[in-house]
């Protein structure tokens, strides 16, 4: 998404560059924040760690408070499931090398 072949050999980000971002962070931020998992991979695994893991009461309310409007579209699940997301920088970036951008929702 470049404007010249200089800035695609020298592989320079530019503003509205669709970028190819590892799913991980974002998806261990929605466990610990919805505490639902988001790989079904890791379905049985986070189970077994989540029975194991107490919880206080106003934490289990906070998360049904949150769990009540919380919504997925099933093209961002599928690009979790398949570990890479797909992001669109909306800053521009410069000598500093800072990102800013969102999360696509389709392919």
């Amino acid at each position: 998404n470049a404007t010249n072949n200089e800035l695609v050999r020298t592989k320079t980000l530019v503003k509205n560059a669709i970028v190819q971002i590892d799913a991980t962070p974002f998806r261990m931020w929605y466990l610990q924040h919805y505490d639902v998992e988001l790989n079904k991979k890791k379905l049985e695994e986070t189970e077994k760690a989540r029975a194991d893991n107490k919880k206080s009461g106003h934490l289990k309310a906070r998360i049904v408070a949150r769990n009540a409007d919380r919504k997925i579209d099933q093209k961002v699940a599928d690009q979790f499931n398949s570990g890479r997301l797909l992001a669109c920088i909306s800053s521009r970036p410069g000598q500093v090398g800072r990102v800013d951008g969102y999360i696509l929702e389709g392919k």
